[in-house]
């Protein structure tokens, strides 16, 4: 399996903890996929465990190219996919697992462990749960990820590998990787704002602190709306107090917000009724949270979302939660992308809106949002620019068939 020149540093480094951050679409879980095996093939009998954020996450985007390139080799024995585990002729095992599961991952010593997308994964789960598996075997380890903010463990990992015996680190941008073209990257510095285009595609830590929003701009983003909109578009938080709506206007590639609801003690169908009351006779269509699906804020056991349907109002919602950064992401590129453009607006009388946005925060030193009242309406803008401009995420899996050799020995 070639690796580009990137790839074949940190495969070659012997160090027994490797730390590799680098941009989106690096080519990360190629390399992974080509360590444990490597590992595997050279340790007959060994243990190897490649760890993602979720078993979901491990099934869906490693589980079928793995197995399809060591069916290719003929290396395996057997193989549960129950337990996403791959029995090798040589005796050793490969085993995929999900943090989100952390007590299934105790008791076993390890001869190598890999962390993909480390950064999404509990600190605990590797200090008191899987560092624990490689004490008595000495085993290697190797965690690979996209950067997240100064104070992140992830940065606290990378610090650590740059300043420890037997510890080393990478920091590698996309266009370092070699497999992205230029014209996609130049694509993507428009989609995005800068600083997410910094941290996505230059593998650069940013600083989390001060507004979630940090791309809002009091002098920018608030402007008057002119129009009257045939069609209006809603997001929607789902809550009982306060609950919130987002009213916007949208044209082209542009969204400008110019109402809001935002009423304590109140229920899905309170808040159906004022909106309907706004706007008699006018297009709805809603971005609800998407656990709406399920979630009943109403008595009768009807649904949030089939409340808004048997309303008449058009229904637009993911069949599960986007990541939070993500939809940040997306509202931080609608206020300004990585061009400078401004996409999203704000008219004065939205209080609440301008407020979530010009004042949600992160925790101190930390990429987590603060809980308070701002939270809702801020969700309420950023599931509809979420859905309508999403952030696409480009999956670092390629589909062509190659040989795996390590050394002058196949399996």
């Amino acid at each position: 399996m070639p690796l580009t020149m990137p790839q074949k540093t940190v495969a070659d480094d012997t160090s027994r903890f490797k730390v590799l951050i680098t941009g989106r679409r690096f080519g990360k879980t190629h390399l992974c996929m080509r360590e444990i095996c490597k590992h595997a093939s050279k340790k007959p009998g060994s243990v190897n465990w490649l760890v993602a954020p979720s078993y979901r996450m491990a099934k869906q985007l490693v589980w079928l190219p793995l197995l399809d390139k060591l069916s290719r080799l003929r290396w395996i024995d057997r193989k549960n996919e129950a337990e996403l585990t791959i029995y090798l002729k040589n005796r050793s095992i490969i085993s995929l697992k999900g943090a989100d599961n952390p007590d299934s991952l105790r008791g076993v010593g390890l001869d190598f462990l890999i962390m993909d997308e480390f950064q999404d994964i509990p600190k605990e789960a590797y200090t008191e749960v899987l560092r624990p598996t490689l004490s008595d075997k000495k085993g290697k380890a190797l965690f690979t990820g996209t950067p997240k903010g100064y104070g992140s463990w992830s940065h606290e990992l990378f610090t650590t590998a740059l300043n420890t015996d037997d510890w080393n680190a990478w920091q590698y941008t996309t266009i370092e990787g070699g497999n992205v073209d230029p014209t996609e990257l130049e694509a993507a510095k428009r989609d995005l704002d800068p600083k997410t285009f910094q941290q996505e595609y230059e593998a650069s830590f940013n600083q989390y602190g001060g507004v979630v929003a940090y791309n809002f701009d009091y002098k920018h983003t608030i402007k008057p709306l002119n129009i009257k909109p045939e069609i209006i578009h809603v997001g929607q938080d789902f809550n009982l107090s306060p609950g919130t709506m987002a009213v916007a206007h949208i044209q082209g590639d542009k969204v400008h917000f110019f109402d809001e609801i935002h009423m304590t003690n109140s229920n899905t169908d309170i808040m159906v009724q004022e909106l309907k009351e706004r706007y008699p006779n006018t297009q709805i269509i809603v971005y609800p949270d998407p656990s709406g699906r399920a979630r009943k804020t109403a008595s009768g056991g009807r649904s949030d979302i089939s409340i808004l349907q048997n309303a008449g109002i058009t229904v637009k919602a993911r069949p599960r939660h986007t990541a939070i950064k993500d939809r940040v992401n997306a509202l931080n590129a609608r206020l300004m992308n990585n061009n400078q453009e401004r996409k999203m607006f704000v008219t004065p009388n939205c209080k609440n809106i301008i407020n979530s946005l010009g004042k949600l925060s992160y925790i101190e030193g930390t990429n987590q949002i603060n809980k308070n009242d701002l939270e809702h309406m801020f969700d309420a803008v950023s599931y509809l620019v979420d859905y309508v401009w999403p952030i696409k995420t480009i999956h670092e899996y390629d589909d062509e068939p190659q040989r795996w050799t390590f050394g002058t020995k196949r399996w």
